[in-house]
C-alpha cells in the first residue's frame, strides 16, 4: 500500500478549507452548466425557473427541461465513478485500478445492453442489470489476476483482456438487437446527451444507498488498506468485507453506466488528486471523491458541449484526452518506483 499512502492526515482547517472549495466548485459548475450553451440563459433566469418549477421563456424551458437532467446526470455520474474508483484502489492496493480499467464499466454496459435488448421499456431495472455486470466482471478480473500473480500490473492487463471480451458481446447484442442503445456510439464512448429526470432516477437512488453504506464502512477500509494479514490480526473478515466493498463499488459504476454509458477515467484520475489534498483516510477521501468526480464531470460536459459549438463532443472524448496521458504517468511512475526498490 505504499503507493497508495501518499499523504499525511490534513488539519481540521486544511479539511473544511478543501470541502469548502470543492463545495464552491461544484456550486459553480452545476451554474455554469444550467447557463451556458448554444443559448445562453441568464442565471437569475434559471434559479427563477427552479424554483418555481415554470418555464416561462425558451431559454427557461432549455435550462429546466434539457440541461438541469444533464446537469444532475453529471453530478451523479461523476460522484459514483470517483468513489468506486477509490474504493476499488483501496481494497485490490492498486493505484492504477479504476472501473473502466479492471472491466467494471464493460460489465455493466453488457448488463445494461442486454436488460434494453430484452426489457426495453424497464428503465428501472437497468440500475439493477448493470450492478451485477459491474459485479460479476470485477469478481473475474479479480480471480484471473489471483490465479496468475499478485503484480499490480496482471490485475491491469487481466482487466484490458475481460474489457475487450466484454465489449465485443456488446458490439454483438447491437447487431442483433440494433434499437438495444438509441445511441450507441454515444453509450460506447460515454454521453450526457437527451437525459430525462425519469431516467436518471432509479440510478440515483442506487448511487445515494451505495454512498451511504460506504460512508459506514470507512474504518473497514482503512483496515483492510493495510494489507490482509494486518486486517485479519486486527479481527477484520478480510474475505467478506472486500467482497462487499467490491459490490458495493460496483453498485456505483453500475448505475452510472446505466445512463451515462461507459465513461472512464473519472474513477482513476479524481482519487489520486484527491488523495494528495485529502489524505489517505476514506473517511476524508470518499466524500472529497464524490465533490471532485461531480464537479470534474460537470465540467468536462459543459466543455464537450460549449467548445465547439455548433458540434457537440460526447465527454468521454473529452475526459480520454486527459485521462490517457494520466495513465500513462502513473504507469511510468510504477515502472520507476519498481526500478528505484
Amino acid at each position: 500500500m505504499k503507493s497508495l499512502r501518499t499523504s499525511s492526515i490534513p488539519t481540521r482547517a486544511k479539511t473544511a478549507r478543501l470541502f469548502a472549495a470543492l463545495a464552491v466548485i461544484c456550486l459553480a459548475a452545476c451554474g455554469m452548466s444550467l447557463a451556458l450553451g448554444p443559448v445562453k440563459v441568464p442565471l437569475a433566469d434559471v434559479v427563477l425557473a427552479l424554483f418555481s418549477g415554470e418555464a416561462v421563456t425558451a431559454a427557461e424551458r432549455i435550462a429546466l427541461y434539457s440541461r438541469l437532467p444533464r446537469t444532475c446526470g453529471c453530478l451523479i455520474a461523476g460522484a459514483a465513478l470517483a468513489v468506486s474508483g477509490a474504493v476499488i484502489q483501496g481494497v485490490l492496493s492498486n493505484p492504477l485500478a479504476a472501473p473502466n480499467v479492471i472491466g467494471v464499466n464493460a460489465g455493466a454496459g453488457l448488463a445494461a445492453a442486454l436488460c434494453c435488448a430484452l426489457a426495453p421499456s424497464a428503465y428501472a431495472l437497468v440500475p439493477l442489470a448493470a450492478f451485477v455486470g459491474a459485479l460479476l466482471s470485477v469478481l473475474l478480473v479479480l480471480l484471473i489476476a489471483e490465479r496468475t500473480g499478485a503484480a499490480k500490473i496482471t490485475l491491469v492487463l487481466a482487466g484490458v483482456a475481460v474489457s475487450g471480451i466484454l465489449s465485443a458481446c456488446i458490439d454483438a447484442i447491437v447487431t442483433f438487437w440494433p434499437d438495444a442503445l438509441n445511441g450507441y456510439s454515444d453509450f460506447r464512448i460515454g454521453s450526457l446527451a437527451n437525459l430525462t429526470m425519469p431516467r436518471i432516477a432509479p440510478a440515483f437512488w442506487v448511487v445515494l444507498i451505495a454512498l451511504a453504506l460506504l460512508f459506514t464502512l470507512t474504518n473497514e477500509l482503512d483496515v483492510l488498506m493495510l494489507g490482509q494479514e494486518t486486517a485479519h490480526s486486527l479481527g477484520l473478515k478480510t474475505g467478506r468485507m472486500r467482497v462487499l466493498l467490491l459490490a458495493l463499488a460496483a453498485a456505483l459504476a453500475g448505475a452510472a453506466v446505466s445512463f451515462a454509458g461507459l465513461i472512464g477515467f473519472v474513477g482513476l484520475i479524481v482519487p489520486h488528486i484527491m488523495r494528495r489534498f485529502a489524505g489517505d483516510e476514506s473517511r476524508l477521501l470518499l466524500p472529497a471523491s464524490a465533490l471532485g468526480g461531480a464537479a470534474l464531470l460537470t465540467l468536462c460536459d459543459l466543455g464537450a458541449r460549449t467548445l465547439f459549438t455548433p458540434y457537440e463532443l460526447p465527454v468521454g472524448i473529452i475526459l480520454s484526452f486527459f485521462g490517457g496521458p494520466f495513465f500513462i504517468w502513473l504507469l511510468l511512475r510504477q515502472r520507476k518506483g519498481r526500478t528505484h526498490d
